[in-house]
């Protein structure tokens, strides 16, 4: 119904910098929020950033907060992730995703969301 295409990962060195792309395509969506997830190896999967279109709030792991940012388009058919300063432990498989309305969990939870992408990797070496 609804499907997610990232793009934009790749191979940067510590420091340096990437932008992930997130294109939504199919019927009309009335979304509720975005956000992306990041998954390594062996780990569960991890929120990193949230975007709620309403009042376009916004919403940051710890980790990545002043180093990462999200922004979406007007359409709301595009949600990007801005990475600066990448560390080598940024490396894992990002996914974004797309909720449809509010929930019980707040955005940050994975369990907010109703549909995935396909997952785009980013390496950062030391």
């Amino acid at each position: 119904q609804v499907q997610l295409v990232e793009s934009g990962g790749g191979l940067v060195q510590a420091g340096g910098s990437l932008r992930l792309s997130c294109a939504a395509s199919g019927r009309t969506f009335s979304g509720y929020a975005m956000g992306w997830f990041r998954q390594a190896p062996g780990k569960e999967r991890e929120f990193v950033a949230a975007i709620r279109w309403s009042g376009r709030y916004t919403y940051y792991a710890d980790s990545v907060k002043g180093r990462f940012t999200i922004s979406e388009d007007n359409a709301k058919t595009t949600v990007w992730l801005q990475m600066n300063i990448l560390k080598p432990e940024d490396t894992s498989v990002y996914s974004c995703a797309a909720s449809s309305g509010p929930r019980t969990w707040s955005v940050v939870d994975e369990r907010a969301y109703d549909y995935w992408g396909q997952g785009t990797q980013v390496t950062v070496s030391s």
